[in-house]
């Protein structure tokens, strides 16, 4: 493993796979470094899908390496030994209990025995409580902590399907597209959550929306056909005739 490898959070050299003789990633490669947060952008087919399912093991590469916090292989590793080793994802679409209230849900997330002998007799302690406490405050929903969260908004539950994963506490977060759907109000909010949830965790984020990732203020990555096609802040990307062409348009 190379120097690079062993300080990355996550470390992807060479990967490919391929569905029915379409190549989803060629020889894709790039790092992550401890506490920092990435953008990934791209077209659509660019692959940042199959990048995600091959980080979290739903899928496996057909050639290349990734590597997560330096040690850990994992092409070798199935989806839960993954989410126990502390890598988090989250979708496009919200996934919450939406007949459960906000702190349930959160309760519901945190990282506990959940043997059924211990689970049916499962009571929060205070240490508990006051970390559902801290996540709501991260999250902006004190006010809605005894609402179900089938009444929140859309970026609301955004909101708090992300909580629900920090209550996990993953070292490294794979977010797909949060602003999609969004007022431009949650969207700005949501661009501050990530960017102060990034001061403790590692974050990747896939998104569309430009004026979003330039509100996040992180190195961009460009993918196209596979493969990095540019790498930088978002202005060197931007101003990149190749990404121009494949995906900024003019």
């Amino acid at each position: 493993m190379t120097d690079a490898a062993h300080s990355a959070i996550l470390y992807l050299d060479g990967v490919s796979v391929s569905f029915d003789g379409f190549r989803a990633l060629n020889t894709l490669s790039f790092v992550v470094d401890p506490g920092e947060m990435r953008a990934i952008i791209g077209p659509n087919g660019a692959g940042k899908t199959t990048m995600m399912d091959v980080v979290t093991g739903k899928t496996r590469p057909d050639a290349g390496q990734v590597f997560f916090a330096g040690e850990h292989d994992l092409t070798q590793l199935d989806e839960t030994a993954i989410a126990e080793l502390g890598i988090g994802r989250k979708f496009q679409k919200p996934t919450v209990f939406e007949s459960h209230t906000v702190t349930d849900n959160l309760l519901l997330a945190l990282k506990s025995d959940r043997r059924v002998g211990r689970t049916l007799f499962w009571r929060p302690d205070e240490a508990q409580r006051e970390r559902v406490d801290e996540l709501l405050g991260t999250i902006r929903l004190v006010e809605q902590r005894g609402e179900l969260a089938a009444n929140l908004s859309h970026g609301q539950k955004q909101w708090l399907e992300i909580g629900m994963l920090l209550a996990q506490d993953p070292k490294l977060l794979l977010v797909d597209e949060p602003a999609a759907g969004m007022t431009d109000a949650e969207t700005a909010e949501t661009a501050k959550l990530l960017k102060r949830i990034a001061e403790t965790h590692s974050v990747v984020v896939v998104e569309h929306d430009m004026s979003f990732v330039r509100d996040l203020d992180v190195k961009v990555t460009v993918l196209h056909e596979g493969s990095v096609l540019a790498e930088g802040p978002l202005d060197k990307v931007s101003a990149d005739e190749r990404v121009i062409e494949v995906y900024l348009g003019r």
